[in-house]
């Protein structure tokens, strides 16, 4: 929604803490988290719409609800952790209202529970695929309601994800930070699984990242070490230390402090059998983007994007100039129609299906 890089627009976690204000986000499930604090890094594409008097309709998209350099959207129907398909079907219909009868130029609508199913079952299972097909249901409803609606030539369509999803078999391959460290010696750990973050006491970092360098199936980096191909390190609210596990590891304080996912079998099943978050090179860890109507391409499979190249997408249909942004646009230009064949570029309609991937949505 920014097109940049998550150490420029400072969402760097669904878990962050900020020591100056003693403040934490955890996503979803405290008010601090709502605080411009965190959202005031860059200006998502819905404030843009808003402030050149465009209206936005979005729906369970983090972050909606949260009033970002002074704006927030013309509707917004709040994020929540677990919504159900029912839900996810009634945003879809209302989406295609609002833009139908003309109340919207935009309309978003987030869908969880492909995440969920691949996180609790694995993204192999037949839960997962289960969540799939209900997007599938969806996606050709929309299609027929777009036809109803006299939409086909107006509307474009985009469904996109920000993760892929890879096994996990954590009950075996734990990296319990407690039998390398002193917890004494932390002030905060934010995270748990492939990225954690640490904020040692003061003078006890070079203590703490030596106990950890050494670890097997981990890499820790103190922040000035960490790759620059994580466009990471820069983050405002990035911790001294960042834990990055090797695929499929999980990374936690200690077993005990972890839940169990209890399907009433003994014994109790491991609480997760998917995840993402690994390295961003793994091909597990890749999302996906599809996208329809008028102003692109048929039957076009181009070569592999960047998430930050999708800002530059939307905003050509959307007919707005993009703000400074780290995406490319040599590398999305290809899957629009060529000059000639744009359709109503500067009024074009625009509805993002925003889908948490479990190594593929459909």
């Amino acid at each position: 929604m920014t097109g940049r890089h998550c150490d420029v627009h400072q969402m760097t976690g669904n878990y962050m803490w900020d020591p100056k204000t003693n403040t934490s986000f955890d996503i979803g499930t405290n008010k601090e988290s709502l605080f411009p604090l965190w959202w005031n890094g860059s200006e998502p594409l819905w404030v843009t719409m808003q402030k050149a008097k465009r209206k936005v309709y979005m729906y369970y998209w983090p972050g909606c609800e949260v009033e970002i350099l002074g704006v927030r959207p013309h509707y917004c129907r709040e994020y929540y952790n677990f919504p159900s398909d029912a839900n996810f079907t009634r945003a879809v219909n209302d989406a295609v209202q609002s833009l139908s009868n003309g109340d919207a130029d935009m309309a978003a609508v987030y869908y969880e529970r492909v995440d969920v199913e691949g996180h609790h079952h694995g993204p192999s299972s037949e839960q997962r695929k289960n969540a799939s097909s209900v997007v599938d249901q969806v996606l050709q409803n929309l299609d027929q309601q777009i036809r109803d609606s006299g939409l086909k030539d107006d509307l474009n369509i985009i469904l996109f994800s920000d993760h892929g999803m890879t096994d996990i078999f954590w009950m075996d391959k734990v990296i319990e930070l407690q039998n390398y460290i002193e917890f004494s010696d932390i002030v905060q750990m934010k995270d748990r699984g492939p990225v954690v973050s640490l904020w040692p006491v003061e003078g006890k970092l070079s203590k703490v990242y030596s106990q950890l360098k050494g670890v097997q199936h981990m890499s820790v980096y103190q922040k000035d070490q960490i790759p620059d191909r994580f466009h990471y390190k820069k983050g405002t609210f990035v911790s001294p230390l960042t834990l990055v596990a090797d695929q499929g590891w999980f990374i936690a304080q200690s077993k005990e402090t972890l839940p169990f996912w209890d399907n009433g079998t003994e014994p109790k099943q491991g609480w997760q059998h998917g995840w993402h978050g690994y390295d961003n090179e793994l091909m597990d860890m890749r999302g996906f983007f599809l996208a329809s109507g008028p102003d692109f391409k048929v039957n076009y499979r181009s070569a592999p994007i960047r998430s930050v190249d999708v800002y530059n997408v939307m905003c050509k249909v959307l007919g707005l100039e993009p703000l400074p942004n780290n995406g490319s646009w040599h590398r999305v230009e290809c899957i629009l129609r060529s000059r000639g064949q744009l359709v109503l570029l500067e009024s074009s309609l625009l509805i993002l299906l925003f889908c948490i991937a479990a190594r593929l949505c459909i």
